[in-house]
């Protein structure tokens, strides 16, 4: 396994880091739990979750498999995100992240959070109380890095600014929607990050598996695809996405090697990138995914990768999560 710095910081992360969305909805617990100790034997040792995950059951889940191997663990968890119907069950005012993080620690089986991440800005909390509230919990121990998710370039020049004037402990990574069928990161945040020193950690690295050349068409999607579990993703399953997967495909067989390896090494490669989180079901599904870390791109095939996917770069990203 690569290591890689998570942004300016000292923490090394796995160049391939294991995503949880799944764990205790699309993953039952024994799968989980087999695809969690399955990423820790292969050296991965970044674990990504948030306390909405399946209704809180990742964390559990995780908390279970963690037992006994806590220690080999980079653990991140988020909150911010609307977690019940309450005035105050959603958001990164004090009151939220607080109570928030004690149910996660709890949950999690740990008295500690490697990376906690606010899971997207939040428009009505003034980011001093933010802030000021990681930066204590980073104080009390229970909290070693911060970081940030679903932010625009602006917002995470603003909180750097405060934490830098303040004195408080800054944001070392944020999490963003990237891939080769979303590079609008790089209009605006990469510059940002290489500037700053901020770890971007893509999620939906596989455009939910548009770059894995699965789908043919939007209309026929493979039984168990996202595009069948999730109507809403057909949003995003179009002649221009579909030609993208198919076009990295010929030239993953080209290289010898899985689309979705292709996809994910390229992404490996991009400046500022510290970890790459990918979810799964199955471990065979990791297995596959962990073939990117072999994966050397050539100057060649990174440049046919750049050229074909080079209308991603505008447009509206292929995901993101606000505040209402």
């Amino acid at each position: 396994m690569k290591y890689v710095r998570l942004g300016g910081s000292g923490l090394e992360v796995s160049a391939l880091g294991l995503g949880t969305n799944a764990f205790g909805k699309r993953a039952d617990q024994d799968t989980s739990i087999k695809i969690i100790h399955c990423a820790l034997d292969r050296g991965i040792n970044f674990i990504d979750t948030a306390n909405i995950y399946a209704g809180t059951e990742s964390e559990r889940m995780i908390g279970q498999a963690l037992e006994g191997r806590r220690h080999h663990v980079v653990l991140a968890t988020k909150a911010g995100l609307v977690k019940g119907e309450g005035p105050n069950e959603r958001g990164s005012s004090r009151f939220h992240l607080q109570r928030e993080l004690e149910d996660s620690l709890r949950r999690l089986n740990t008295d500690y959070v490697d990376l906690y991440q606010i899971h997207t800005f939040d428009p009505n909390t003034p980011l001093e109380e933010t802030l000021r509230t990681l930066d204590d919990m980073v104080t009390s121990g229970k909290v070693r890095y911060i970081g940030a998710s679903n932010y625009a370039a602006w917002e995470l020049m603003k909180a750097s600014g405060i934490s830098d004037h303040k004195g408080y402990v800054r944001y070392v990574s944020t999490q963003t929607s990237y891939s080769l069928a979303d590079r609008t990161p790089e209009q605006e945040l990469v510059p940002f990050c290489l500037d700053q020193g901020v770890g971007i950690i893509p999620y939906f690295p596989l455009a939910g598996g548009i770059l894995t050349g699965k789908y043919s068409s939007a209309e026929g999607a493979p039984s168990g695809s996202r595009a069948v579990t999730d109507p809403n993703f057909n949003s995003f399953l179009n002649e221009r996405s579909i030609t993208l997967g198919q076009n990295v495909s010929k030239l993953a067989e080209e290289y010898g090697c899985t689309s979705g390896a292709l996809s994910l090494a390229w992404l490996m490669d991009r400046p500022a990138v510290s970890t790459v989180i990918v979810g799964a079901t199955r471990t065979e599904q990791l297995e596959d995914n962990l073939k990117s870390v072999e994966v050397h791109l050539d100057l060649e095939v990174s440049k046919k990768l750049d050229i074909i996917s080079d209308s991603f770069r505008y447009g509206k990203p292929f995901a993101t999560y606000r505040l209402s």
